[in-house]
């Protein structure tokens, strides 16, 4: 548990964490630790959840405009896990738009620059998320949804690592995660999430917790369905489609709370 829960905080956000113990990365990074962090890694992020609402509580003390704050925690976020879901996001935007040829799309993947679907997609995904933000601050406990709103999509993490999902590569993230959470922990991660919002949403207001329930359900298929693209596409999973995946869903779940509750 220790090992998984240091892994989730090392890889997924900024926050300095000692390594996991050897045994755990000797020769290859153990499948069980493997997977429990990608479970854990709603719970890993928390501090990137308490920044967010903390931008919005500051942000509306401050009497900031909304779009300002929503911005703001878009960068605060990105600053919070030094981009790297942002930079899997534009990668894997460019690999499935560059060519049919799986090969081809790994290499554009590879090479680190963003071309123009993965600028707009960038683009698209940052201003959605900012506009959910946005919406939210008005809302009853609006920081509160938008800190679980950071949290729930890494449950999307948990979908991407699922078995039978293969990696894309022999290397990298993806191989050392691919197929080691099993379906019923995927599947038990977004069910929490969702009850999680519903039981917060319902405290906030009188909008009820069957919105914030098809929120996350959309959210979840909206994962596996993009898990499933990269896979006919890619061959599996890369660390790539990791980043693409939470992004994503973070949008989704953003804007969908913003349209049943706020």
């Amino acid at each position: 548990m220790r090992d998984a829960l240091l892994l989730a905080v090392g890889t997924l956000s900024a926050v300095p964490v000692p390594p996991p113990s050897r045994a755990s990365l000797v020769p290859r990074l153990d499948p069980r630790v493997a997977g429990l962090a990608m479970v854990l890694a709603p719970v890993a992020v928390l501090p990137l959840g308490l920044l967010a609402a903390l931008v919005v509580l500051v942000g509306g003390a401050l009497g900031l405009p909304t779009p300002a704050i929503g911005l703001l925690v878009v960068a605060a976020l990105a600053l919070g896990t030094r981009a790297l879901h942002w930079d899997g996001l534009s990668d894997v935007a460019d690999g499935l738009t560059a060519s049919y040829d799986r090969e081809r799309s790994l290499a554009v993947m590879r090479t680190g620059t963003s071309g123009p679907a993965g600028t707009l997609a960038t683009v698209l995904v940052a201003g959605l998320q900012a506009a959910g933000v946005a919406a939210l601050t008005r809302a009853e406990h609006g920081w509160l949804l938008v800190g679980l709103a950071v949290l729930v999509p890494r449950c999307a993490l948990a979908t991407c690592c699922a078995r039978p999902v293969p990696s894309a590569r022999h290397e990298g993230l993806g191989a050392g995660v691919a197929g080691t959470v099993p379906v019923a922990a995927a599947v038990g991660s977004w069910t929490l999430g969702a009850l999680l919002l519903a039981l917060v949403a319902l405290a906030a207001g009188p909008s009820g917790a069957l919105g914030p329930l098809l929120v996350t359900a959309v959210a979840a298929g909206a994962s596996v369905l993009l898990v499933r693209r990269c896979t006919a596409r890619l061959g599996g999973i890369t660390g790539d489609v990791l980043g693409a995946c939470v992004e994503a869903s973070c949008a989704i779940v953003l804007v969908g709370l913003a349209a049943v509750v706020a």
